[in-house]
């Protein structure tokens, strides 16, 4: 079988392979691909699902591309939420790159390079310890209760000032998972590594405990853009295991997701006031049937004057899914507005409004062009934000 890499792009036709019955099953099991069997014998069509990002099922690699082309663009996105000035820094731009995952490693093997040139962050931590000599102060219950009040060794409690900070336990976690995305150029591999060695002291995050927390202070400015981005990093969903005799390994983005937070925070920033995300609502009187909208604005009364959907998922060659229309027509009469707002990524069809029916609702389909630059972006994110203050 070849080991050339199998690309596929979101939205465009599948593509025929050849399959083991073992990478079929694999395949089919993640949600990155959609696999279908043809009438030949071990062949199949693969095509993109509903996440971006590169798989290696034994011997196979499967890398599904955005449909947006340009990736700072995406990058932009991705970051939005979290940093959106990181992404206007030219230093960082990035320029060609075959995919999403290497020009993330480039990007981040930069900007941590960056942060960490004049030296590691550094701070005080509390550690409790047991140490022959006596440092800081010692804990007098402790040595009673647990080391029955033998002279040695101390139990103790001091103030240490290290490297093993959060904001570092990140930067260890996001290198690590960037040195394990295959086809990475040499020079982002090489930073990589430098970075690793820089970062020898600190703990190296176990598997599937919590991110390291950190807060944006005076002294950890240097660290926010490469933290920020660590972030985004570290919340796409990376897996490695072993089905048998076969390697599985990959490393996705939901793109349903990224669209949605940046539509989220780029229309609260636009609204202002008080916005919430995944705001619980009732549709009958027994709150046995809850929706969650992805943005709800309330007014300065906590009444819900505004409710916003935001959809990736491409129009259908005739016009906008009727199935969204009905769901925003639903939110609408459990929150008694007269004007519902759906968010669609630009694809065939122009925005649109429509009037439903004796019921007094209107509802709103905005598109939002994804190849814009990104103050183009940002601007047609204010004329929503502007049709929806105005409409409440």
């Amino acid at each position: 079988m070849t080991s050339t890499p199998l690309t596929l792009t979101e939205g465009h036709p599948g593509r025929l392979r050849q399959l083991t019955v073992s990478e079929y099953e694999e395949l089919s099991h993640l949600a990155i691909v959609d696999v279908r069997p043809t009438l030949e014998m071990g062949w199949y069509e693969i095509s993109a699902g509903k996440k971006i990002g590169a798989v290696s099922v034994g011997s196979l690699e499967v890398i599904v591309r955005p449909k947006i082309t340009d990736l700072n663009r995406l990058i932009f996105l991705l970051g939005y939420s979290g940093h959106r000035d990181l992404w206007r820094d030219d230093h960082i731009r990035l320029t060609e790159a075959d995919d999403l995952l290497p020009a993330l490693a480039e990007a981040f093997s930069r900007i941590a390079t960056r942060a960490t040139d004049q030296g590691l962050l550094q701070d005080y931590r509390t550690v409790n310890d047991t140490l022959p000599v006596l440092r800081g102060r010692m804990l007098a219950g402790e040595q009673m209760t647990r080391r029955y009040g033998l002279p040695i060794p101390v139990a103790v409690e001091y103030d240490d000032f290290t490297v093993d900070t959060p904001e570092n336990r990140l930067l260890l976690a996001a290198t690590l998972r960037m040195l394990s995305v295959p086809r990475i150029s040499a020079t982002a591999r090489r930073r990589l590594l430098r970075l690793r060695v820089a970062l020898a002291d600190v703990t190296k995050p176990a598997r599937g405990t919590a991110l390291p927390t950190w807060q944006a202070t005076r002294l950890n400015a240097r660290y926010h853009p490469a933290l920020h981005l660590a972030g985004i990093v570290m919340s796409a969903q990376s897996f490695e295991q072993h089905a048998g005799d076969l390697s599985v390994s990959g490393f996705m983005f939901d793109m349903w997701r990224v669209f949605e937070d940046f539509v989220c925070a780029a229309l609260s920033e636009s609204l202002g006031g008080r916005t919430a995300t995944q705001y619980g609502i009732s549709l009958d009187d027994a709150d046995r049937v809850t929706m969650r909208p992805d943005l709800i604005w309330f007014d300065g009364q906590r009444r819900v004057c505004a409710v916003i959907d935001a959809k990736y998922k491409a129009e259908r060659p005739e016009g906008f899914p009727y199935a969204d229309l009905y769901q925003l027509l639903a939110y609408c009469t459990a929150t008694g507005l007269q004007h519902g707002h759906l968010v669609y990524a630009k694809g065939n069809e122009p925005s649109r409004t429509h009037v439903v029916r004796e019921a007094g609702v209107t509802i709103h389909c905005h598109t939002v062009d994804l190849s814009a630059s990104p103050a183009e972006l940002l601007e047609r994110v204010e004329q929503i934000g502007a049709t929806v203050r105005r409409l409440a």
